[in-house]
């Protein structure tokens, strides 16, 4: 005798045979199941798919369906496209260290997580990810109660740092649009003011700026999310704006700079309607916050596409935004000007490619140099010395510069050491020259003298010379200091070599005994002026107020 219930799994198993061979359309499936004895389909669970879908897979090689996720917002548009672990290129492994400690921790903690944006992007292209940005469900407190290495920042945009050493991984709350809670904020002039308004998923998607940086990465299963079409975008290499291009632009202006400068480097094209907001917008990064566009150029050309990324911005008319003096220059048809610009960038990539490190003040020194220079030469023809000269001219250009990029001092300090270097370099002789080697900007300037020599040819001789020297020992170094070529027309100042001697420190007065006046008697260390004691300020008292004696609590 047969039991119940092997009667019902040998009738489930019919059904599913009867499904795959004939594709019965849902109501005569019911039927054959009531014939049979078996409960309608709706009352089945262990049958996922109507009989409609089941004939159309067999007809496709009985190949499953691609996995898709119904969107929760009720939206007509299609749910999300989700491709599975192992059909995309995007594993643990790539995914740094750091950045997979906070996105198990998350999702250990019962939580969302994903890896978000240019790590994703890049990964998919090929290319090894270096930025980890991971967006989550949870909000930035219980993040910061999550990991005690971390810190809530920002009050535009609130989102928690978790501190490994010097690496630093963001962690944002998804998020959603601007006009659905008290936390968005958007000015008059449609910019951003604040942006902490929570949502879900896809939310966060469709707030994004690129629909290919919109891609997300399930920690969970390893799956990649889209629900912008940012994959066919990635296929078609096009970078799109989500949503209305020109509202999106004008939301932040510094999404023009992005597009141009990650579209030169993965080498995509701009939609169309994209491109004609950019252009429109464009103008507005004059009211942009210097500090922001200092940030951008930063990362235009310290990332190993510099010179990709200078003629894309050239090509878009948006140097004017970052260095207007350069951008009149080249306007006016300086060739020479862009073939030394030219050889700088791409050395510059090259030291990136090679894993060398380069230094922000070199970049922006060959971006001012022709105006300081031109500037300089007028003074000097005027009677001031090339010292004197370079200094004035520094810092009026760079009054100007800043203006429009903010740049810090840890940066415009060195810039004005490898200008001032020049004369020195081209002119000085014998000990003198040698110690310029010792110099912590030696390198620097060295590197940029024989950048100005790839469009002066009188600076030509005094590069190699500089450049052999190097290589020589002790004693073949004095010998050749002694007899190397100078180049005493390249500043017109009217004392000539003692131009250059004026710029020297005071450490040549360590070469010892020098000439003196007949009758004059030679300076000794005691001669010196004093050295200017500094003032040290007081520290106050100890206790609560500032007061000698124990702190006592108010009365009352």
């Amino acid at each position: 005798m047969i039991h119940p219930k092997q009667t019902r799994v040998a009738t489930q198993m019919e059904i599913r045979l009867l499904k795959r061979l004939t594709g019965l359309s849902r109501s005569a499936l019911n039927k054959t199941r009531e014939i049979l004895g078996a409960p309608a389909q709706e009352a089945d669970s262990s049958t996922n798919s109507g009989a409609e879908e089941t004939g159309a897979a067999a007809h496709e090689g009985d190949k499953p369906p691609r996995k898709r996720k119904r969107k929760a917002s009720g939206k007509k548009a299609r749910g999300p496209l989700i491709v599975p672990a192992g059909e995309h290129s995007v594993t643990r492994k790539q995914i740094g260290r750091s950045a997979l400690k906070v996105l198990d921790k998350l999702h250990e903690a019962g939580h969302s997580a994903y890896l978000v944006g240019g790590g994703v992007r890049d990964a998919l292209v090929g290319l090894k990810p270096k930025d980890f940005d991971v967006a989550t469900d949870a909000s930035p407190e219980t993040i910061r109660a999550l990991f005690r290495n971390s810190r809530i920042i920002g009050r535009r945009f609130r989102l928690v740092h978790v501190v490994y050493g010097r690496e630093i991984i963001e962690v944002a709350t998804f998020r959603a649009a601007h006009s659905k809670g008290e936390g968005g904020e958007v000015g008059k002039a449609g910019r951003i003011v604040r942006d902490n308004v929570f949502g879900s998923i896809e939310e966060d998607a469709y707030r994004r700026d690129f629909s290919v940086n919109a891609l997300y990465y399930n920690i969970a299963d390893g799956s990649i999310v889209d629900y912008v079409g940012g994959l066919a975008d990635l296929e078609a290499g096009v970078f799109r704006l989500i949503g209305d291009p020109v509202t999106r632009c004008e939301e932040d202006p510094v999404r023009v700079l992005r597009a141009v400068r990650l579209a030169a480097k993965l080498d995509f094209a701009i939609d169309d309607k994209t491109l004609a907001a950019m252009k429109q917008v464009r103008g507005e990064l004059k009211a942009t916050p210097p500090p922001r566009l200092f940030e951008e150029v930063l990362k235009l050309f310290q990332g190993g596409y510099a010179l990709r990324s200078f003629h894309a911005v050239r090509e878009q008319d948006l140097l004017r935004y970052l260095f207007p003096l350069l951008e009149k220059r080249l306007k006016a048809g300086d060739e020479n000007l862009v073939s030394m610009l030219d050889a700088a960038l791409t050395n510059t990539d090259r030291r990136v490619a090679q894993g060398k490190p380069i230094t922000p003040a070199y970049l922006l020194a060959f971006m001012m140099w022709p105006d300081i220079e031109e500037q300089a030469r007028q003074d000097c023809v005027a009677g001031m010395s090339v010292n004197d000269a370079l200094m004035a001219a520094s810092d009026s250009v760079l009054s100007t510069q800043l203006r429009v990029i903010s740049i810090p001092r840890r940066f415009s300090g060195p810039m004005k050491e490898i200008w001032l270097m020049q004369p020195r370099l081209e002119r000085l002789k014998g000990g003198r020259a040698l110690r310029l080697m010792e110099d912590r900007r030696f390198r620097a300037a060295y590197d940029f003298l024989c950048l100005r020599s790839t469009i002066d040819e009188r600076l030509q001789a005094s590069a190699k010379w500089w450049t052999r020297v190097q290589t020589l020992d002790e004693e073949k170094r004095i010998d050749a200091a002694a007899s190397r070529p100078v180049v005493n027309d390249i500043w017109p100042d009217k004392r000539g070599q003692a131009g250059a001697d004026a710029v020297q420190d005071d450490a040549d007065d360590d070469e010892g005994p020098t000439e003196t006046v007949q009758g004059a008697k030679p300076k000794t260390a005691s001669d010196k002026p004093p050295r200017k004691r500094r003032r040290r300020r007081r520290r106050k008292p100890g206790g609560e107020n500032g007061s000698s004696g124990p702190s006592t609590p108010p009365a009352g």
